[in-house]
């Protein structure tokens, strides 16, 4: 009898009913319910920053090709040979006191665009690494070579006299989109002629570029002019060219060993390695939009910046590593870090049992907060993959040693810490994955919640709330 009394004296006394309906597992439910909600505001907060900091480094890498060379797009060459035609209009004359229409003539001046019969190009590009405080950006210096023909101009598709040809002001003409990236005297060789070429492009809405008058002594012959043109060009991201010949190959070599290869056309064969790689395009006139030939009268004008860059292909010279990239990805899995760390203690709670207050999971919650902070700092001087391993390390720590003392045992705490390990260790492999990302991440979210629902299968959740009094 007295142990009775012993133990009925150490128990502790009933709960009121109102407080017993506030230690119920519903409320308690829905009050890690808001708290998961609220954590979308801090969540929100990283984002910014991680917007802010994507937008320093964007403008550190403006700044740094503003002064070596954008990304290069190379147009042509294409060769001009304006023409005379003549339009008649009716004018207003005084005619024996009277205003009369009379025809007149006018005789004015238009431009023949004609292209290559065949292009040839062959590049190499040297990439390097320039930097700007933290910030880097991949740019190259370029060594390209076009060659090709152009066949004699014809101008019986506008019956155009011969006479009317103006073959001594016809000029060659190339568009190369960032003229600053151009460190040498552009020159062309045009049938065995050197011809230094200066700056401006006669395309319509292509402003930067070169010319050069070809004269007429270039057609004498009747038969194909061979050109070369020699570019040494500086720029950054990458390179596009634009198929103007009726036949277009392109060859380019670079010892970055991450191309991407992109546009209108991909290559025909390429190699790629550790030590760099070789592609080769090969392009015919009938997958483009515009013609081999066209005139400044035309309506609308075929051959358009538009037109053009719908038909641009190249190669880009990416980072292997974009480390806000990764970090973005990363920040999108914060809510289900919550939700699973969260579940982890309300299992506690329910089977153990004990009682976590929502201060401690708010705690728990701003721990896995500034987990992404570590993540964006740290990745910015040392590198992402260290930088997870450091921010997960951290985080998991604090969290592990935090769950010790709440959960009132080293080996509850210890199993927190390998749950948050295992879940650091999953999004890293499915930051890493690219094609199979979403079919790793959906088969891991299937098992932990089978491993959930294994874990409450016997709770009789009903059993577990207060009962009201009859």
């Amino acid at each position: 009898m007295n142990e009775e009394k012993n133990v009925s004296a150490n128990m502790p006394p009933p709960l009121p009913a109102n407080a017993a309906w506030m230690s119920g597992t519903l409320f308690r439910m829905a009050i890690l319910f808001v708290l998961v909600l609220l954590f979308l505001i801090p969540q929100a907060l990283i984002q910014g920053v991680l917007s802010e900091r994507l937008q320093r480094r964007n403008s550190a890498v403006a700044d740094i090709t503003s002064t070596w060379g954008a990304a290069q797009t190379v147009c042509g060459p294409v060769l001009i040979v304006p023409y005379r035609y003549r339009v008649t209009t009716q004018r207003s004359q005084m005619v024996n006191g009277q205003y009369t229409q009379v025809p007149v003539t006018e005789v004015l001046t238009a431009n023949a665009h004609f292209l290559p019969e065949d292009l040839q190009v062959s590049g190499d590009l040297k990439p390097s690494v320039l930097h700007r405080g933290i910030y880097q950006a991949v740019v190259y210096g370029g060594s390209i070579r076009l060659s090709g023909r152009f066949a004699v101009p014809a101008f019986d598709e506008w019956k155009v006299e011969s006479s009317d040809v103006l073959w001594d002001e016809a000029v060659l003409t190339m568009a190369v989109s960032d003229l600053r990236g151009a460190k040498e005297a552009i020159t062309t060789k045009w049938g065995g002629k050197d011809l230094p070429m200066a700056p401006c492009s006669k395309l319509a809405e292509f402003a930067s570029g070169v010319h050069v008058k070809v004269g007429k002594n270039s057609w004498e012959s009747g038969q194909p002019v061979p050109f070369e043109i020699q570019l040494t060009l500086n720029g950054s991201t990458g390179i596009r060219f634009i198929p103007v010949g009726q036949q277009t190959q392109v060859q380019l070599s670079s010892p970055w060993a991450d191309p991407s290869f992109s546009g209108a056309f991909l290559p025909v064969e390429r190699k790629v390695g550790p030590d760099g790689f070789d592609a080769v395009w090969k392009v015919s006139y009938y997958g483009r939009e515009f013609p081999q030939q066209w005139t400044s009268r035309d309506t609308p004008l075929r051959f358009n910046a538009a037109t053009a860059n719908r038909a641009a292909f190249g190669v880009d010279l990416i980072e292997v590593v974009d480390t806000y990239r990764y970090v973005e990805r990363a920040i999108k899995y914060g809510l289900l870090f919550v939700v699973l760390v969260f579940t982890a203690f309300f299992l506690y709670e329910v089977l153990a049992p004990l009682r976590v207050h929502p201060f401690q999971y708010s705690l728990v919650a701003m721990a896995l907060c500034l987990f992404y902070l570590a993540l964006i700092s740290l990745s910015e001087v040392i590198g992402f993959g260290l930088a997870y391993l450091c921010s997960a390390a951290a985080a998991t720590l604090m969290i592990l040693c935090y769950s010790m003392a709440v959960l009132k045992r080293f080996g509850r705490g210890l199993l927190i810490g390998v749950e948050l390990a295992a879940i650091y260790g999953f999004l890293f492999v499915i930051l890493r994955l690219q094609d199979y990302s979403l079919l790793f991440g959906t088969a891991g979210l299937f098992l932990a919640l089978a491993l959930v629902m294994y874990l409450t299968r016997n709770i009789d959740w009903y059993a577990r709330e207060p009962k009201s009094k009859a």
